[in-house]
Formats: structure tokens, sequence, C-alpha cells
């Protein structure tokens, strides 16, 4: 081989590292705006948004819906490689304002993926209450601005009961006192569909007999400017706003740590991992969400 060759071979393998290295970082780079200014991935861990929203749901949440603040910037977290960055690692300096970017006002019902005031994870429940409403529990029922909303019984939500999603939480059944039924039976919960004050229509669930947990009576809770109050649909087994932060729960969360609206299911996940295809829901492609 001559000299002249192998420079030329050597030039070509580096000339073929260096475009595959700017493919990768370009990759890299769209993926980071389509994150952080279009849509985040978000995957359904628990049950606490049943039945609107089932354990291993994917789905994509819509940052243009909302406008943006620091939490639009995305949270990378890996944690079998120890991987924990956080959006505010990333965009911190813009914390603390309370405002939005190119703003907008949810509205009761939407279905939103927020940052936990307190640890900073995201979680996804239904805006309930707006600035300046007044939310209280009283026996299970849902109170808005002093008003009871509408409330209509309809069939029982089924599952089986089994081990579910990734950590292998097993469902709570009205038809096992609250608990867990056999493993293979029939799960059963109570449900209602519940309308709000501006005529917003989903479904909810009961697990235990109305107003005998201690979050199904509550005091007022009026709801402060700039920030929202947030219920899980699975009302007996979701932490949400009825529990103050200083107690482990969620509280009032900020406009600004609002990170987007949830509008639609792409695929969905039987298994204990997304990537068992084989256990994906057939119905639930595409699906929009109420």
């Amino acid at each position: 081989m001559s000299k002249g060759t192998g420079e030329t071979e050597k030039h070509g393998l580096l000339h073929g590292i260096w475009e595959t290295l700017k493919t990768v970082v370009y990759a890299l780079l769209i993926a980071g705006v389509f994150r952080t200014f279009l849509f985040q991935p978000f995957w359904i861990p628990s049950g606490s948004m049943k039945d609107t929203l089932l354990v291993g749901d994917f789905l994509f949440v819509n940052k243009m819906a909302y406008g943006y603040s620091y939490a639009s910037c995305p949270s990378i977290i890996i944690p079998r490689f120890g991987v924990d960055i956080d959006a505010e690692d990333f965009c911190g300096v813009f914390k603390g304002s309370n405002n939005r970017l190119f703003g907008g006002e949810p509205e009761r019902g939407d279905v939103v993926v927020f940052r936990h005031p307190v640890t900073g994870r995201d979680f996804i429940k239904r805006l309930i209450g707006v600035p300046g409403d007044r939310i209280q529990m009283i026996d299970g029922v849902l109170h808005i601005n002093d008003a009871a909303v509408g409330l209509e019984r309809v069939a029982f939500f089924t599952e089986l009961s089994e081990p579910q999603g990734p950590e292998g939480n097993w469902p709570r059944c009205t038809n096992a006192g609250g608990g867990r039924a056999p493993e293979g039976a029939e799960c059963l919960k109570e449900r209602f569909i519940e309308t709000l004050p501006n005529g917003a229509r989903h479904s909810i669930l009961n697990i235990v007999e109305q107003g005998a947990r201690s979050a199904d009576n509550t005091g007022v809770f009026t709801v402060p400017e700039g920030q929202y109050f947030f219920l899980g649909d699975n009302r007996d087994n979701s932490s949400d706003s009825r529990v103050p932060q200083t107690a482990g729960g969620v509280g009032f969360v900020n406009y600004e740590d609002i990170v987007g609206r949830a509008d639609r299911i792409m695929f969905s996940s039987s298994g204990r991992s997304i990537l068992a295809f084989w256990s994906w829901r057939s119905d639930r492609y595409f699906k929009a969400i109420e």
C-alpha cells in the first residue's frame, strides 16, 4: 500500500467519524428543541388518574398550550445510569417570576402535567380550581364556589387484579373493601361522570364508601392568585392538592410550575415495560384525553 493510499483511507475514516458525530449532535439538538418547545413524552406510572389514564399509557404533553417557563426545559432522569438532570439545572435562572412566555390560561377540566412544588418531579392531574375559586370536598363530593358539581353514577370500572407497570403496584378494589382482590379476580371501582361549572365532563372513580376517608371531607381551599388546584380522577388513590406540601402532598401549584396539557394517548402497554409491544392495548391508540 502506498503512502498516498494510506493517507486517503485515514482521511476517509476521519471524515466518516466526523460526519457521524455531526449527525448525532444535530439529532440531539433537534430532539432537545422538540422536547423543550413542542411536546414532552410522558409515561403514566401510577393509577391516580384512572380510568382517564391507565398505568402504561404513553402520551405527549403539549407545551405550546400554556406558553413557556423554566418548567418547559427538559429533565433527564435515568436511574440505571445515575443520571438525574433537573429542569432547574438547565433553566433555574428563570424560576421565581411565576410568569410564562406566550402564556395561556389553563381551564378547569384540563389534564395537566406540572412539576411538584417541592420534589420537582413531574405529576399529572386534572385542573379543578383556578385563582379565586373556593374548593371543598364534602362526603366525597367536590364543591366549587360553594356548589356541588354534577355527578352521574355509571357502570363500574373493571380491571384484573394483578401487578401493574414497572413498579408492580396492585390496584385497589371496591369489591375487596378498598384493598387488593385475589390475583386474576375482577377488581371493581365505582365510576361517576363529574361535570364541572364550565361544562367539562370526565370520569372519576371511587374505591371506598364516600366520606369514609379524611380526604373526602376537607376545609375550604381558596386558590391564591397565580396558583392552581389539582385532583386525581381516581379520588381514593391520588396524592394531590387536598393535602398541603407541608404534609407531603401537592398543595397549590404555581403557574410557572406547569409543564403542559395532555391531549392524546399515543399508545398504551398493559405489561411491565413500555417495550413489551405484545401487551399494547389495541383500544387506546391515539385516544383523546377527556
